[in-house]
């Protein structure tokens, strides 16, 4: 996969109808996701005065009122994929004005930030289903500050792998888009911009009772977005074939549960001050010569 194009294996469409359709609630794998992100905040010390939280929606309503928590004096910006998401975003989120608690609170702006605004951007679960990743982490580095952090996490190629060894078992499409490898995420920070990118990843394995208990955790968490899916929809008897196969197949445990694998990425990155080239006739823009400016009084 090459940083400038968008996942070869990725339908565009695909993904623009599932931003609008998916549930507007968050998964369980998400806000489980997001809490060990946030045990991650203890070794960053920056306080910030303004922080994003991009798709809250979906990447968890439970870990926004913890951040919103942990810097109660710093302005929010809530930023959704669509107008409507949005709306859902505002109903969960934002305080009844007569709320004596919104009186005192730092402003929550539902919109995407400004170039520049925030100290730091949260993102939660949100890049791997990005049909063009390179321009969306461009995104987040105009809205940080110099010197701001992205935090973000994302599912890795391991995710689903014993659904996808199924399907290529049974002669099937594939089960899912690839997913991008945690070492090519660290690439794409360094050519989007932004310095000291610190990667890690873990799996988590999730069981399930029922093959169709588990079918349902899949389509809460998103759907196949790779081009050569099955280009229909299928029947009863397709999909009683597929539980019969997940139940005999997929790894089952001493409690008689199913297994499955998913491989989550977590990403830290640094918006470093630009770094400007000097030669007979160098161009230089007033938000980077402000940023290099504000960084010079500090150091003196």
């Amino acid at each position: 996969m090459t940083t400038t194009q968008r996942p070869p294996t990725l339908d565009p469409l695909a993904v623009s109808r599932w931003q609008r359709s998916a549930p507007p609630a968050s998964p369980w794998l998400h806000e489980e996701v997001a809490r060990r992100m946030l045990e991650r905040l203890q070794w960053i010390k920056l306080q910030p005065q303004a922080w994003a939280h991009w798709g809250a929606l979906r990447g968890g309503l439970e870990a926004h009122a913890q951040l919103a928590s942990r810097y109660p004096d710093s302005a929010c910006f809530v930023a959704e994929a669509h107008s409507d998401r949005a709306q859902q975003a505002m109903k969960n989120i934002a305080k009844p004005w007569w709320n004596p608690k919104q009186w005192m609170a730092a402003p929550t702006r539902f919109e995407a930030p400004p170039p520049a605004s925030v100290d730091m951007l949260w993102a939660n679960m949100a890049l791997h289903e990005a049909a063009d990743p390179q321009a969306l982490l461009a995104q987040w580095h105009q809205a940080l500050k110099v010197n701001g952090f992205l935090m973000f996490s994302c599912l890795g190629p391991d995710t689903a792998r014993e659904l996808r060894a199924l399907y290529a078992q049974l002669g099937w499409p594939p089960a899912g888009h690839q997913l991008t490898d945690m070492h090519d995420w660290g690439d794409m920070l360094v050519q989007t911009g932004f310095a000291e990118p610190v990667m890690d990843m873990e799996r988590i394995t999730l069981t399930y009772e029922t093959p169709a208990r588990l079918l349902q955790e899949l389509r809460e968490l998103g759907r196949n977005f790779h081009p050569a899916r099955f280009p229909a929809l299928r029947g009863r008897a397709w999909k009683a074939r597929l539980e019969q196969a997940l139940g005999q197949h997929l790894a089952v445990g001493a409690d008689g549960r199913l297994s499955l694998t998913f491989e989550v990425i977590y990403g830290h990155a640094l918006k470093a001050q630009p770094k400007i080239k000097v030669s007979a006739l160098s161009a230089v823009s007033v938000q980077d010569m402000r940023a290099m400016l504000h960084d010079k009084r500090d150091k003196s």
